[in-house]
């Protein structure tokens, strides 16, 4: 997919915030298992799309084994809104710069794709935007282990994504899943590629169409 094609994708309107957003989440696959609206706490988070001369890749972090939550999960940038925060792209820009040492200068948003929310009480607006090389990357060792790249072209592949399921407290849950190579992707990342898919793939070919039921070992602390 070339770069102008994604950028069709992303209308000025979407830049501005001004696009209508579905509420997405844990619930898409699990119905009433929503948290409750009242207990939601604001985040954001990039979803970085890097343009390189080659391909279109998408940034990921893997996040340290001694965090409290999600520890050892891929994930995007991302974090929780400050109060001085001017709204979710200033958040998910301010969050990549300390996370991965991304300055905002190399980064131009394109656009949102729809709310996600999570099992763990947070309501997430997933910011798309373009990362212009040269940039080098300086991970906060306390909170990312690696920050590596995934290409494009495979998060659009028809295989993907993959619908797992297992046991969780005590009762059956569903998530999604992105294998690529010896990684794997899952949780609310991957819900957020599935709307990502969905923008970006043609008419007719979004991701929800294409799931497929396995049982998949799931990391601890279960879905998302």
């Amino acid at each position: 997919m070339s770069l102008d094609e994604v950028r069709k994708r992303f209308p000025r309107s979407a830049a501005a915030g001004l696009r209508p957003a579905k509420v997405r989440g844990d619930h898409d696959l699990n119905p009433g298992f929503e948290p409750s609206q009242g207990k939601l706490r604001e985040a954001a988070v990039l979803v970085p799309l890097v343009d390189r001369p080659e391909e279109l890749t998408v940034i990921f972090t893997q996040r340290t084994a001694n965090l409290t939550a999600h520890a050892g999960q891929i994930s995007f940038p991302g974090g929780r809104m400050e109060s001085d925060d001017r709204g979710p792209e200033d958040t998910a820009l301010r969050e990549t710069e300390e996370e991965i040492g991304l300055g905002r200068d190399r980064i131009e948003v394109l656009g949102r794709l729809d709310t996600y929310v999570t099992r763990t009480g947070f309501r997430v607006t997933p910011v798309v935007g373009l990362v212009r090389p040269p940039f080098q990357v300086t991970p906060d060792p306390t909170e990312v282990a690696e920050v590596f790249e995934v290409p494009l072209a495979a998060i659009l592949d028809p295989t993907n994504p993959q619908r797992h399921s297992r046991e969780f407290q005590g009762a059956q849950r569903y998530f999604y899943a992105f294998p690529y190579q010896q990684r794997f992707i899952w949780g609310a990342t991957a819900g957020m590629l599935v709307n990502l898919c969905d923008v970006l793939r043609a008419e007719g070919l979004g991701c929800d169409g294409l799931k497929s039921d396995r049982l998949g070992d799931l990391p601890a602390g279960g879905p998302s």
